[in-house]
């Protein structure tokens, strides 16, 4: 059975800006199931990133329902939210969010220990991620001794070290020439027939075409799918 991931039910976020209040995001309606890769479009602005921030519960919806997995996000304690989110959304960023005082394998490591995963277990998992994404050679590199590319798979072993069931990548090629870009997508195609279900917001026609459903966004609201 397929179970939804997500379901969002006329959600909105608005902020204030000064005296007059500022709609990012109008009476959204969207349902993510598991095993879907979703590319979500739009011009800057649209409210892509505001969306996946939302979703992944680094900001909050200001109206309208939320639920992950079944369970109510928008009437949730923040200690319980942010449970949800630490075990089962891994995020990845077009600046990639590295730690640069820490080691590559140090900065994959880093959501375990969020998780108090014994640190046996923390090195076994890191060891076989550093395997899978070819970077073994540089488990002991500084993130300003990578180049681009290399910097965000670290952010992708990041965000899968713990086993999310949802990644959120935002512009995840944003800094990558053509061909690191491809790869990445191309990782990313491969991780969504592994069962990783994937939201992406991106610019890219091409990276969009990757998803298995692509949602236009325009002026905080869905114009399209």
């Amino acid at each position: 059975m397929v179970n939804t991931l997500v379901k969002l039910s006329n959600a909105t976020r608005a902020v204030n800006s000064g005296s007059k209040e500022v709609i990012l995001l109008d009476g959204i309606d969207m349902t993510v199931k598991e095993g879907e890769f979703i590319s979500l479009m739009g011009p800057s602005g649209s409210g892509k990133s505001t969306l996946l921030n939302c979703i992944g519960m680094l900001d909050s919806f200001t109206g309208g329902g939320y639920t992950f997995l079944g369970e109510p996000v928008h009437s949730m304690k923040e200690k319980h939210r942010s449970r949800l989110y630490k075990d089962y959304i891994g995020f990845v960023f077009q600046a990639y969010h590295l730690i640069d005082e820490l080691t590559v394998k140090e900065n994959i490591e880093t959501p375990l220990l969020y998780k108090n995963v014994k640190s046996s277990e923390r090195k076994a998992l890191v060891a076989d991620i550093l395997d899978r994404f070819n970077i073994v050679g540089k488990k002991d590199l500084f993130p300003s001794q990578l180049s681009g590319g290399q910097q965000q798979l670290v952010g992708i072993a990041r965000a899968l070290i713990s086993e999310p069931k949802l990644i959120l990548a935002d512009e995840p090629t944003g800094n990558l020439n053509s061909k690191q870009g491809e790869e990445i997508m191309e990782l990313f195609s491969e991780l969504n027939k592994e069962g990783v279900t994937i939201l992406q917001a991106t610019h890219s026609e091409s990276n969009a075409s990757y998803g298995s459903r692509i949602i236009n966004l325009l002026d905080g609201k869905m114009v399209s799918e």
